[in-house]
């Protein structure tokens, strides 16, 4: 049975129960999206062939300062960086470095900056320079299957409707849902109830109420499903090394739908930008 609580009782704390939150929520969420999706905006021009992924995250930085957050991977245990770079075949935790980027790379790059004590977590795909058609293409569909599983993020829905619709639409396409890794609730906490998959059967897993915050980000493989990680002990990869594309938004469950909190003010929610 799932356990549902007033954030305002909690705020802050690990219940395990999925936290139910108001007005001030989902003002202080807006916020920290917002950002996140500026952020995310301003690294458009600068993911191109040549770049380092360590400048990008230098730029993740300063945005992220010049806009008065923090970000919440910078510490976060052990983690030195302000952000995530995953290239081609990485699922998810790539970590910038000395990583050139090369043309027809195709790289997803994971925000999370804190406002006032609020997490916007938001991850999307660049294609850097002239990339394959059949990069192209499983970029467009992972896009769609976030798309389609927060279409159905609304109340008296399930979290399986939600993975279903992402799973259904993968495998349409002949891709892999990977399993190892969901999406989360989010809030004052980083990550907290419930977890969000991306594969499973419509009307099973929690009942989506109003005042829910997660995130929803399918990791979709061109290949299996099957992940591994390397020895940095963050970094996942697919183990048939074929390419593997995410994008990430933040919603909150309203009375009549959801409210996507990390969506962009410029319009670059999906390539080309």
């Amino acid at each position: 049975m799932t356990d549902y609580v007033s954030a305002t009782d909690v705020r802050s704390a690990r219940t395990g129960a999925i936290k139910l939150h108001g007005p001030e929520g989902f003002e202080g969420m807006g916020k920290a999206g917002r950002l996140a999706a500026e952020i995310l905006d301003a690294l458009a021009p600068h993911v191109v062939p040549g770049v380092t992924t360590q400048e990008l995250d230098d730029i993740v930085r300063r945005h992220t300062a010049d806009g008065g957050g923090i970000p919440a991977t910078l510490g976060y245990r052990g983690y030195t960086h302000s952000c995530c770079t995953s290239i081609n075949h990485v699922v998810c935790h790539g970590i910038p470095g000395s990583r050139i980027l090369r043309d027809g790379d195709i790289v997803n790059i994971d925000v999370t900056p804190i406002v006032d004590g609020w997490h916007g977590d938001s991850s999307r795909m660049y294609l850097v320079g002239d990339v394959s058609v059949k990069a192209r293409r499983l970029v467009d569909v992972t896009y769609e299957c976030m798309m389609l599983g927060i279409e159905q993020a609304r109340p008296g829905n399930t979290m399986g409707d939600v993975a279903n619709a992402i799973q259904r639409h993968a495998e349409k396409h002949r891709y892999g849902v990977v399993r190892d890794f969901c999406g989360h609730g989010v809030g004052r906490l980083f990550h907290d109830a419930p977890e969000v998959v991306h594969a499973g059967a419509a009307g099973t897993g929690p009942e989506l109420r109003p005042g829910m915050f997660f995130t929803i980000e399918p990791m979709i493989n061109i290949g299996r499903t099957d992940v591994k990680m390397l020895d940095d002990g963050w970094t996942a990869v697919t183990r048939d090394k074929t390419l593997s594309a995410q994008f990430e938004h933040s919603i909150g469950i309203t009375e009549q739908g959801c409210e996507v909190f990390t969506k962009s003010p410029e319009g670059l929610d999906r390539p080309p930008y």
